[in-house]
């Protein structure tokens, strides 16, 4: 019997991916406030949207048609997120991806979540300042 994981190579295993993500997500003491207190998730709503949004990242498949910067724009405006939130977020991401996937893609889902994040966290930085 192999313990090797397979690579992410469909809308299945981005689900699957995403689905283990929020199960952490939502517990964590960290950043589960922001999915559970301040804009309570309803998860039947979500996860497809962001199942959407990482087939389009990983896969090719422009499904999502979304603004996430202007959701957590508006999520920043309720609760400030800061350097913290962003590394337990992907700390979490990191995890959920290597406990579930090796290979191209699993790699590809963690460098694009690192540049995500990053990017918005420089923006949300930046709109702080201004407040």
């Amino acid at each position: 019997m192999s313990n090797t994981l397979n690579d992410i190579t469909s809308s299945e295993d981005i689900f699957h991916l995403v689905t283990q993500f929020y199960k952490k997500a939502m517990v964590d003491d960290t950043i589960g406030f922001f999915f559970t207190t301040v804009v309570p998730l309803s998860l039947d709503k979500h996860i497809p949207l962001i199942v959407s949004f990482w087939e389009t990242v990983l896969l090719d498949k422009a499904t999502y048609k979304g603004n996430p910067m202007e959701k957590h724009f508006h999520l920043n405006h309720l609760a400030p997120m800061r350097p913290v939130h962003f590394e337990r977020w992907l700390q979490l991401w990191v995890n959920t991806v290597n406990e579930n996937f090796a290979g191209m893609k699993a790699t590809e889902a963690i460098n694009r979540a690192n540049t995500i994040g990053f990017i918005m966290q420089q923006k949300i930085a930046l709109m702080n300042k201004g407040q």
